[in-house]
């Protein structure tokens, strides 16, 4: 038996093994602080690490150890100074980590456990039981990705795909065949040379003993010339390309700039989308992102433009859901294409555009989408379109979602929420 020894230095002389070992262990911890993180992150530095603090009471580990020595004061039943009920003073220290307040001349303690852990390691806590829901492979074909697939054997390829069985069955099966003969004949001489030696004695039979002996000798030199394994018998894994089933998806990001959505409400929707645009990234090879922004008139826009841009104006919802459909219609076939939207609002629309709003929804998005998703920022009551969408959701129970988000630390329990992972 071999073994393999990987002595490839990690970085900053680290295992990763054990480094994985160590972010199962304490996961626990590693989410609740990734969940805080989100909350209290700018736009800016959503992506970058985290520092993650382990109390010291879930990092000690159960040991052997010698009982406390000296004299102890301790309180036994039938004691006279204290009765049930009475509370005992802890004995007087100090220097018990963590932050205690009050100083003291004795005392040992431990502070919080910290480390860091990298962008990777963050957007992996971050996104974990998300995805996509309804997907389904709609177009297998022309998808980029290919797969390695065996596909027969061949005789020439290169050592690493080598099949051992294979050769030494070919190889086998070669010397059976040019040594068939010559094996067979070798038994029939044995059998004659046994019949002369057990038999009479007779005239000639020393010199056929002796002829036998001459033609055996030949015979079994002409079978041990043969090798045991030839170039020939080689077979290689003939492996082949193949294309990997996958599905092609795009997400709408629709986010309402109107003069209604103050700063802090486009901050709210801007750091929701950005989490979403990670997600999608992260998660998924093959996904198209359109941007679009809207006011009284939509817009499709770039990354830059989207995120950054200062333009604003009144509300008409009805301009980005026909945008919508018609880039839909234009380049997203819903035969070749996994479609979801995601809104972001402050729920406030002209009136009379709601019901607009609601019958093109009905009309024309939803039974192209997979998924439409409706986030209303408001710390208020819900707005008017907030009323249409629920009509939209009691046909479309599944594929239709509404939230609401009142302040920045709700943006990620919602954004689980939406796109948690479901069971089918």
């Amino acid at each position: 038996m071999s073994y393999i020894i990987d002595r490839r230095l990690n970085g900053k002389n680290k295992s990763s093994v054990n480094r994985q070992r160590f972010l199962r262990r304490y996961q626990k911890h590693i989410r609740k602080a990734v969940t805080d993180s989100v909350k209290q992150r700018s736009i800016t530095d959503l992506d970058s690490g985290s520092e993650i603090n382990i109390p010291k009471g879930d990092i000690s580990e159960p040991v052997f150890h010698h009982g406390q020595g000296g004299i102890n004061t301790r309180v036994f039943p039938g004691n006279k100074e204290f009765i049930p009920g009475d509370q005992i003073q802890r004995p007087q220290g100090g220097g018990g980590g963590s932050g205690g307040s009050g100083a003291s001349d004795s005392g040992e303690g431990e502070d919080e456990f910290s480390f860091h852990i990298s962008r990777d390691e963050f957007l992996e806590y971050l996104f974990e039981d998300l995805e996509l829901p309804n997907m389904v492979k709609k177009q297998l074909h022309d998808s980029g990705d290919y797969k390695l697939t065996q596909a027969g054997f061949t005789n020439q390829g290169n050592p690493e795909r080598l099949n051992i069985i294979r050769s030494l069955r070919s190889a086998h099966a070669r010397r059976i065949a040019l040594s068939g003969s010559s094996r067979r004949l070798i038994r029939e001489l044995l059998k004659e040379q046994e019949l002369l030696l057990n038999g009479p004695v007779s005239d000639g039979r020393d010199l056929r003993l002796a002829e036998i002996e001459q033609q055996l000798i030949h015979l079994r030199a002409k079978v041990s010339k043969l090798p045991f394994l030839d170039t020939f018998d080689l077979k290689y894994n003939n492996l082949i390309r193949t294309p990997v089933p996958s599905s092609k998806a795009v997400m709408f990001c629709v986010m309402d700039v109107s003069g209604s959505m103050t700063q802090s409400v486009k901050d709210v929707a801007k750091r929701f989308f950005l989490l979403l645009y990670l997600f999608l990234k992260r998660s998924y090879k093959q996904i198209d992102v359109v941007f679009i922004r809207h006011h009284t008139q939509a817009k499709e826009v770039d990354e830059e433009e989207f995120f950054y841009s200062r333009e604003t104006g009144g509300t008409i919802v009805s301009s980005a859901i026909n945008m919508t459909a018609d880039v839909i219609a234009d380049r997203y076939p819903p035969s070749q294409w996994n479609i979801y939207v995601a809104q972001a609002s402050d729920g406030d629309n002209w009136d009379g555009d709601s019901d607009t709003c609601r019958e093109l929804l009905i009309n024309r998005v939803m039974p192209m989408v997979q998924y439409f998703a409706y986030v209303e920022i408001t710390t208020g009551d819900h707005q008017n379109l907030w009323f249409q969408y629920e009509k939209i959701r009691e046909a479309y129970p599944d594929f239709f979602a509404l939230e609401k988000i009142e302040k920045a630390a709700d943006i990620y329990p919602v954004f689980r929420q939406l796109f948690a992972r479901r069971e089918v």
